[in-house]
């Protein structure tokens, strides 16, 4: 029987975690790591498991506000590094799961090209 093209629960909190999915779900890996909406599945992935660890402080005492900016002094910066380093995330699951690094341009390119075209369209050079 073949294995399914879409991972399990299980292989999918593997696959956030870090661990390679089989072969038969390349293809899966490809259009998560470059298709539409790939950064904003990156984002989620990587944000919304730390706010219910970030919500432990609200069990600190002291004032609300004092909380909540413990809370901020963590969140900012992993937003901030998050956001910074989601091309190298990319790239590096790309190479971990046999696949060309320089695929995490594509869409880059992609804009690049776009955006060219119409620059040489508005300026008489296409």
């Amino acid at each position: 029987m073949p294995e399914p093209a879409t991972p399990s629960f299980l292989q999918r909190i593997g696959y956030i975690c870090g661990r390679t999915l089989p072969p038969p779900m390349s293809d899966w890996v490809r259009d998560d790591l470059i298709g539409p909406g790939a950064t904003r599945r990156y984002l989620l992935r990587m944000l919304l498991p730390m706010i219910p660890v970030l919500c432990l402080f609200l069990l600190v005492p002291g004032p609300l506000w004092m909380r909540l900016a413990m809370m901020a002094l963590l969140y900012l910066p992993l937003i901030y590094f998050t956001v910074a380093l989601t091309y190298v995330f990319r790239r590096n699951k790309l190479i971990k799961h046999g696949f060309d690094p320089a695929l995490a341009e594509t869409a880059k390119r992609a804009r690049e090209s776009g955006d060219r075209q119409a620059y040489e369209q508005r300026h008489g050079r296409g």
